[in-house]
């Protein structure tokens, strides 16, 4: 069995959600153990106790330990010798806040998708309480867990691109052209309903990924954003496309756009950062690749296990020899085996780092709904400029 430092065992893993028909708990459940650090040993997998239990088998979790809901888990977790180190929390939005907040005043750590709750005040709420349990919060963005990300991120901070002047940071999906959520189908239906959703749809479902996307390889810090929202399928409740400037305290501008009703568009998240020095571009359609300019010199197409000019960061985010492509489930396995090494430490007794995590954090998911609240309030007054820095933001 591998260690983890100094457990010498496996980490246990709890997962919230994921039953039957669900999509992201399956792949948080195969990133958890991707490189054998964890093993899913508990979940409370639905909100309905029934199927809850009957999907269990599709995890391999034993029947005393799948439960009917999270509270009995977090319970009956508690009273264990052998409870689990961590919980996954892999549900509609509008649950997220009593589920987190649940586990970590209980003191378990936690792995949370995003966005981080329904509203601004339960984030600032559920901040309070990781600061105050000191338990090990991660925020699955899981864009940051690709090697180049990480590699872009080392040179931007290194300063090869020079003073950063603009961010043009787009998620464009084309799913919801029509109103698929009236077909009862179950991933358009909570993400379109403002009960489970939030604020917004679109921007709260992907936008926030382009937003911190751009954070992430950057740090810079933004002051103040403008927003337009827009719902173009009729009769559909929230937004399903829009575009964000923001303002950022060095000077920079960064846009962000989001699309869930352009034709033919799949998954198609991108980002170009302009410095003084150079410049990047980066698909996560094509993830293996980063395209690195600069003026007079010829363009450069940095590849995922390419060479010496990778840093340690990209480095340390790579499981497989050149020309075997790494994607989505080993991105996310990244964010993942990140926070298992501050859990580790936790569990060790050594201090951790909270805020400038390598892998997103509690602080990256309220300033994402703070994100999300601040374009919502803008586009209600037509696009005016609204003061967006969170205080205990990432630097």
């Amino acid at each position: 069995m591998p260690t983890n430092g100094s457990l010498n065992r496996k980490l246990r893993m709890g997962l919230i959600g994921g039953g039957q028909g669900a999509f992201i708990g399956r792949v948080h459940a195969t990133a958890a153990v991707l490189d054998n650090r964890a093993a899913l040993v508990a979940g409370a997998l639905s909100s309905d106790p029934a199927r809850a239990k009957a999907s269990a088998g599709d995890y391999d979790i034993p029947a005393e330990r799948a439960y009917g809901s999270y509270k009995e888990m977090a319970d009956a977790e508690a009273k264990r010798a052998d409870k689990v180190d961590f919980v996954s929390v892999a549900t509609p939005n509008h649950t997220h806040f009593e589920i987190a907040k649940t586990f970590a005043e209980a003191g378990f750590n936690v792995v949370c998708d995003k966005p981080l709750t329904f509203d601004l005040a339960q984030a600032e709420e559920l901040l309070k309480v990781v600061e105050k349990s000191g338990v090990v919060f991660a925020v699955t963005h899981n864009y940051t867990g690709y090697p180049l990300v990480r590699q872009a991120r080392e040179m931007v901070l290194n300063g090869e691109l020079g003073e950063i002047n603009a961010i043009r940071s787009n998620y464009i999906q084309g799913w919801l052209r029509t109103r698929l959520e009236s077909s009862d189908q179950k991933q358009a239906k909570w993400r379109t309903d403002p009960k489970q959703s939030g604020a917004a749809g679109c921007f709260g479902d992907i936008g926030t990924h382009a937003y911190n996307l751009g954070r992430y390889m950057t740090g810079l810090l933004p002051s103040e954003l403008a927003c337009n929202l827009k719902v173009f399928e009729q009769g559909r409740a929230l937004d399903d496309y829009g575009v964000a400037l923001v303002r950022f305290e060095n000077g920079a501008l960064g846009t962000v756009t989001a699309s869930q009703i352009s034709h033919g568009r799949e998954n198609d998240i991108f980002i170009e950062v302009d410095g003084t020095k150079g410049a990047l571009e980066w698909h996560q359609e094509e993830p293996n690749k980063l395209f690195v300019r600069k003026n007079g010199d010829a363009h450069k197409t940095y590849t995922r296990n390419g060479g010496p000019y990778l840093g340690a960061a990209a480095g340390a985010s790579v499981r497989l020899p050149s020309g075997h492509p790494e994607a989505f489930f080993e991105a996310f396995a990244n964010v993942y085996t990140a926070a298992y090494d501050a859990i580790i430490q936790r569990a060790s007794g050594a201090k951790f780092e909270t805020v400038n995590t390598v892998y997103p954090n509690v602080y990256d998911g309220v300033e994402g709904m703070l994100f999300i609240t601040q374009c919502v309030e803008s586009s209600k007054q037509n696009g005016g400029w609204v003061k967006f820095r969170h205080p205990k933001s990432r630097k």
